[in-house]
């Protein structure tokens, strides 16, 4: 059992950055990982993936402002979000595993106009 527990959520304004971090508590080198956001009455939605390879998968909602990455020596998997928009609003989680069985609690990030 893998614990994911994510961090750097915070308030920005449109057109600013934010770095969110997702520290796991065992080897997450054999594990695809990826960032899921949700907001209130939504689904749940994939908003980023980077596999043990290291490829990377966006929505096309973020392409060319975020990016994922991974420190498997760390066992940590990272968000950059730039020139983020009001509508990237939501709670962000940290998911890992084949079937997406790995969960953090969450972090609120929040785009103001």
């Amino acid at each position: 059992q893998v614990r994911l527990v994510e961090s750097g959520g915070g308030l920005v304004q449109a057109g600013g950055s934010l770095s969110l971090s997702c520290a796991a508590s065992g080897n997450i080198f054999s594990i695809t990982m990826g960032w899921y956001r949700q907001t209130p009455g939504k689904q749940r939605e994939l908003v980023a993936v980077i596999t043990t390879g290291g490829g990377t998968n966006y929505a096309d909602s973020v392409k060319g402002r975020f990016t994922i990455s991974r420190d498997n020596a760390k066992n940590t998997v990272y968000l950059q979000m730039n020139s983020l928009k009001p509508e990237d609003t939501a709670v962000y989680y940290c998911s890992g595993g084949r079937l997406w069985n790995y969960w953090g609690q969450g972090t609120q990030v929040t785009v103001s106009s």
